[in-house]
């Protein structure tokens, strides 16, 4: 998970944190700011997916010419590092004092979970950037589960666990119900479809939080009595 709420970038063009690379091409009529930046990569994400988001794609969709965003991103690698900061600015890390690990964690993964909702296409950014350049907001994760106790080993595999979780249901994309139900199903599948509507909604997500955090629990007190997987 990269970084989100723990210091701006540094100041550039355009104002909101870009960095001024001084590259060719980007004339006074171009001026970009970082939100166009950062919506303008989002919907590049949602329209074709990550892997087509380039810097060349990014002009088109901005309207500018090739070499515009170069002036404020190096490479497709800093871009990337410049959405999921932008995108997740203003999640922060409980405090010690705010409960037990198991509370502190899930408040910050549902403040993850809201910037997910709010900008479509940030999981596919994020899901990338597992070990990103940007630490901050990872190591809060790790933190909290070293407060609760885990190895090393075993912060690393819970971090793993929830990064897949969290970034990985965002390209859930359930096919049409009635479709489904129109197939000659099996009487599990079609019993259990009637709910698809669930996948990308709150209910689900919780359903999937709640079963996490036991799972960790439950792997918690496996390495308290010696178990080793």
């Amino acid at each position: 998970m990269p970084r989100a709420g723990y210091g701006a970038a540094s100041a550039g063009p355009g104002g909101g944190g870009l960095r001024n690379h001084g590259g060719p091409g980007n004339g006074p009529n171009q001026t970009l700011s970082e939100s166009e930046i950062v919506e303008a990569a989002l919907r590049v994400v949602r329209e074709d997916g990550v892997e087509k988001l380039s810097m060349r794609r990014l002009s088109r969709e901005l309207g500018v010419s090739p070499m515009a965003p170069y002036y404020y991103v190096a490479d497709k690698r800093e871009l990337l590092d410049l959405v999921a900061s932008a995108a997740l600015t203003g999640v922060r890390k409980p405090p010690p004092e705010a409960g037990p690990w198991q509370h502190r964690l899930r408040d910050l993964i549902d403040q993850i979970d809201e910037k997910l909702r709010k900008h479509p296409g940030l999981g596919d950014v994020l899901i990338e950037q597992m070990l990103g350049k940007q630490l901050d907001l990872i190591a809060a994760v790790m933190e909290i589960l070293f407060d609760a106790g885990f190895d090393d080993r075993n912060v690393l595999a819970a971090y793993a666990t929830i990064h897949t979780y969290l970034f990985g249901r965002a390209r859930v994309n359930p096919r049409d119900r009635t479709a489904l139900t129109d197939a000659q199903l099996p009487d599990a599948v079609a019993r259990a479809v009637h709910h698809i509507g669930d996948l990308r909604g709150k209910y689900t997500y919780d359903f999937g939080m709640e079963v996490l955090v036991a799972g960790l629990e439950a792997q918690l007190v496996r390495q308290r009595d010696g178990h080793v997987l």
